[in-house]
């Protein structure tokens, strides 16, 4: 059985150990189109073999641009980690400013795009990427090489013997990948991960994971460029997990209902979605459906694991399950029993009612700087409580600074961060990594995390406001999609609140209030007040230095594309105080 040490390793012990014929699937024309882990495999080495023809040397680099995840990404991914170059992945909504940086500043010899948007994006700048030598494309793009090309020219098998040399000689130390972090601030800076960052990531992470080796299914969404997901589809991988590939973010919902998974990762925004959605549908019904769905919604709300609640409430979440939380089940394809979600904190409320329905979300905890898993939730031996990102994963330290920072140490920490020796330096001393989030660790293990370090922010009067805190609370309002915390140095914490547009307009339709477009909904008083209602009721939950005392509706959502998102849906704060200077003077200036 193949020892994995490497990163391509996992194809071949997932071949060895469970000879999968739905390895990989993605959707063509309508069609789910499974690759078998034996396709897998000889297709990667088709791609080496391919490269190596090319010219392609140990530590070249080729960056890897997909607005999908898909079979062709996996085969490429390991196709080029065996000839010993690395895999820059990038995300695809980032700037065309920051994809040139990135190619410029990793020294990508060729750089491979999923579709035609994407080809005419990078080949707007290509003749200023210093090394680049060409572009190739997934998709069929006029103008624009295909993969199957550099596949062709690996058919020829003559230099496998050549390639098994080159497999044989790269260490588990070499640099694997450079991934780029999106930051709320400044330039990308490149994380260098080694093949033993990611492996060790992988295997320490699989203790937490139920799965029944050889039958599972899932559905892969989240971006692969980015190393939460990139690390689940290899532990996807050991454990023999097909893999089944979302045609898009927007037709989440359909794919699962078709490919029926067992486990999906996901998001915390994510999650909000999937459960405002369900509520909407709730809202529709009448009667007595309506009296029982909000039932057990409220069944849901008190959930604590184990039995916590003690036996008449066991019956009541019997009850609620079978008339009402079987149905959300079923439309999540009937098979899906965890969710693993990652990138930010969620809501306490929708950790209790997923898990109250049978689909429990093991929040987990990691930078892209640790490959990425620190602590995770897991069911089984007492290891999720509800409010915490788990316990750390054996082989991983974690320790907290005086000034609550976490700290941790293990093989998963980063070789550094490319062609930035000072940059390293700031975050790895004493050989510990200092991951900026502020956070403690109970009697019992379990880490919880507080804020970012950097996102707090001290009031004229010397009070410390945790933003997110405050943020995520707010959101657990149907009215409220976005909220950012402001008033560093100023007399009083405010926000400015995004809404929910959508349900904004459907209240105002049911109060007889005209809305014609978001900018109607900013200037309405009446929305206004009604949102204040929210605010009021919730800052009950804080000390009255950091309640929210004024706050500012801003006109339009807030996206990726706009600029006050990172592509893993964190918030631009500089931008979006930058972008809303009048609401802000309005606040704290009129």
């Amino acid at each position: 059985m193949t020892t994995i040490t490497r990163l391509f390793d996992f194809p071949y012990y997932e071949h060895e150990k469970f000879k999968l014929d739905d390895a990989l699937v993605t959707k063509y024309d309508g069609q789910w189109v499974k690759t078998s882990t034996g396709e897998y495999i000889d297709k990667a080495n088709a791609f080496s073999r391919g490269l190596l023809r090319m010219g392609i040397h140990k530590n070249d680099k080729i960056a890897v641009i997909s607005s999908n995840n898909r079979s062709e990404w996996n085969i490429t991914d390991i196709g080029i980690l065996q000839t010993g170059a690395q895999n820059v992945p990038v995300y695809p909504t980032i700037s065309e400013e920051d994809i040139e940086y990135i190619l410029n500043h990793s020294g990508a010899v060729y750089c491979i795009v999923s579709d035609q948007a994407l080809y005419e994006k990078v080949k707007t700048f290509s003749d200023r990427v210093q090394h680049l030598k060409g572009i190739y494309s997934f998709d069929n793009v006029e103008g624009c090489p295909n993969w199957q090309e550099i596949l062709d020219m690996g058919r020829d098998d003559s230099n496998q013997e050549e390639l098994e040399k080159i497999k044989a000689g790269i260490s588990e130390t070499d640099l694997a990948t450079v991934i780029y972090t999106s930051g709320t601030t400044g330039r990308p800076k490149g994380v260098m991960l080694s093949h033993k960052n990611i492996v060790s990531n992988v295997l320490m992470s699989s203790d937490r994971v139920p799965f029944e080796s050889g039958k599972n299914r899932a559905l892969s969404f989240l971006p692969v460029c980015h190393i939460y997901e990139r690390m689940i589809l290899y532990l996807y991988q050991y454990h023999g997990v097909a893999i089944y590939f979302a045609e898009s973010i927007e037709k989440v919902s359909d794919n699962i209902k078709e490919a029926q998974p067992h486990v999906i990762t996901a998001v915390p925004r994510l999650l909000e979605k999937v459960y405002d959605k369900i509520i909407a549908k709730g809202a529709d019904l009448t009667g007595i459906k309506r009296k029982l769905f909000f039932w057990a919604v409220e069944v849901g709300l008190e959930y604590e694991p184990y039995g916590a609640n003690g036996p008449f409430y066991s019956m009541k979440l019997w009850l609620a399950r079978k008339l009402i939380f079987s149905k959300w089940k079923a439309g999540l394809g009937g098979n899906l029993g965890l969710m693993v979600s990652g990138s930010a904190a969620i809501q306490p409320r929708l950790a209790r009612v997923f898990a109250a329905a049978g689909i429990p979300v093991m929040e987990g905890y990691g930078l892209t700087e640790t490959s990425p898993v620190i602590a995770v939730n897991d069911e089984r031996n007492g290891g999720f409580r509800i409010g915490t990102v788990g316990r750390p994963l054996k082989g991983v330290e974690v320790k907290i600074a005086e000034d609550g920072e976490i700290l941790c140490k293990g093989p998963n920490v980063m070789m550094g961060y490319l062609h930035e020796p000072e940059k390293t330096a700031e975050v790895i001393k004493d050989g510990y990594f200092h991951t900026g989030d502020i956070g403690h660790v109970d009697t019992d293990g379990f880490l919880k995390i507080t804020d970012r370090k950097k996102e707090m922010f001290k009031t004229s009067g010397g009070k410390y406001i945790a933003p997110q805190l405050i943020e995520n609370a707010m959101k657990q309002s149907r009215f409220i999609e976005q909220i950012m915390v402001i008033g560093a140095d100023e007399k009083m914490p405010a926000a400015f609140v995004q809404p929910d547009f959508e349900f904004v307009k459907q209240w105002a339709q049911r109060k007889g209030i005209v809305i014609s477009s978001n900018a109607d909904i900013a200037g309405n008083k009446l929305i206004k007040e009604r949102i204040q209602q929210e605010i009021d009721e919730i800052n009950k939950k804080f000390g009255h230095y950091e309640q929210i005392k004024k706050f500012e509706i801003t006109p339009e959502p807030w996206t990726v594309d706009g600029g006050e998102m990172t592509p893993t849906l964190k918030l631009k704060r500089k931008q979006i105080k930058e972008k809303y200077q009048e609401l802000y003077d309005k606040i704290y200036r009129s």
